[in-house]
């Protein structure tokens, strides 16, 4: 029987986003600060003759700014999370901004934690029978632990 969505607010409700090191502002000043000390030793040895080295230089820029886009790109991605007593809605957006909805019984899922030798949380699951999601993929082990503990302390009121 499909879960149909459901118009209380939530008992839960959470917004997971990757970390971002560098905003837009953050990220013209590398490209420019690199640009600088790029282009200050090209324009001595371009002087002095070495012109050949003017494409490696620009293929360095090049990685520089195709690595910082493809970063920030990934930055976009988020999962939100909500919790009734009668249903776990997940939607994860990803870095083109397309989004999936999964629907969950609080019931009958369970979250699961991966963790290493030294308990630190590697991996959060939602496992519900056969069907199974990772959520918080891109947490950093302490953020995912902190929202383990808070989204299990809030599914254990769901069910009750």
């Amino acid at each position: 029987m499909p879960m149909q969505a459901t118009t209380t607010s939530p008992l839960f409700a959470a917004e997971l986003t990757p970390h971002r090191m560098l905003g837009r502002g953050g990220m013209q000043l590398v490209i420019g600060l690199g640009a600088l000390l790029i282009l200050s030793p090209l324009l001595l040895a371009f002087s002095a003759g070495i012109g050949p080295l003017l494409g490696f230089i620009v293929l360095d820029m090049i990685a520089i700014g195709a690595t910082l886009f493809f970063a920030s790109r990934q930055g976009k991605r988020r999962e939100i999370v909500r919790l009734w007593s009668d249903q776990l809605e997940v939607v994860s957006v990803d870095a083109k901004g397309d989004r999936v909805l999964r629907r969950f019984n609080p019931k009958s899922v369970r979250l699961v934690l991966d963790r290493d030798v030294n308990e630190k949380t590697l991996a959060l699951h939602l496992r519900a029978n056969r069907d199974e999601m990772e959520i918080g993929a891109f947490l950093n082990g302490d953020d995912k632990a902190s929202f383990a503990k808070v989204f299990g302390t809030a599914l254990r009121k769901a069910r009750a």
